[in-house]
């Protein structure tokens, strides 16, 4: 099975969510899927680095170059000195093992504080590693709406709000 391109009308997006065991090396299986939408120029290399709200994040390359030229340009502003110094000291450039295993950083592993499960999830053009328990309490918490921050009606009517702007945008 091949890798087709993308035409610019049906662009590629990580989507989806799934459960995977973290062995005594640190390595957990990305799923065959995510990692066919990893591969760019026919090799299977990207970037792990801290994430948003506790959790880790796969980048493709081109992506962390795209980051890489938009932070150079404000790398001398002081308020963004200490985000710039830990999200790119936690870069990790990395790549699967035959089987699909790939290796997280120990202290990577601790910042976010995964134990022996995580969750390997889709969105949009990356892919999120969250410790299961976390994972599990935040989607409940949103679902029963017991999380102030939260609030899905209100997150799904501003999120497809965004949709109408770029439409707008388009006219």
């Amino acid at each position: 099975m091949g890798i087709t391109k993308v035409s610019k009308m049906e662009q590629f997006f990580f989507s989806g969510s799934q459960t995977s065991k973290v062995d005594p090396k640190n390595r957990f299986t990305l799923p065959q899927k995510m990692r066919y939408g990893l591969v760019e120029n026919g090799r299977l290399e990207f970037i792990i680095g801290l994430g948003l709200g506790g959790c880790l994040a796969i980048y493709r390359r081109s992506d962390i170059q795209k980051i890489v030229q938009k932070f150079q340009e404000k790398q001398h502003i002081a308020k963004y000195q200490k985000f710039f110094t830990l999200f790119f000291s936690t870069l990790h450039h990395t790549s699967c093992d035959s089987i699909g295993r790939v290796i997280i950083p120990n202290h990577l592993k601790q910042a976010i504080g995964i134990k022996k499960e995580l969750v390997i999830a889709g969105v949009l053009n990356k892919i999120e590693i969250w410790p299961k328990e976390l994972y599990d309490r935040n989607l409940s918490n949103l679902l029963q709406g017991k999380d102030t921050e939260l609030d899905l009606a209100k997150m799904t009517e501003e999120a497809f709000a965004l949709l109408d702007e770029s439409k707008d945008a388009e006219d």
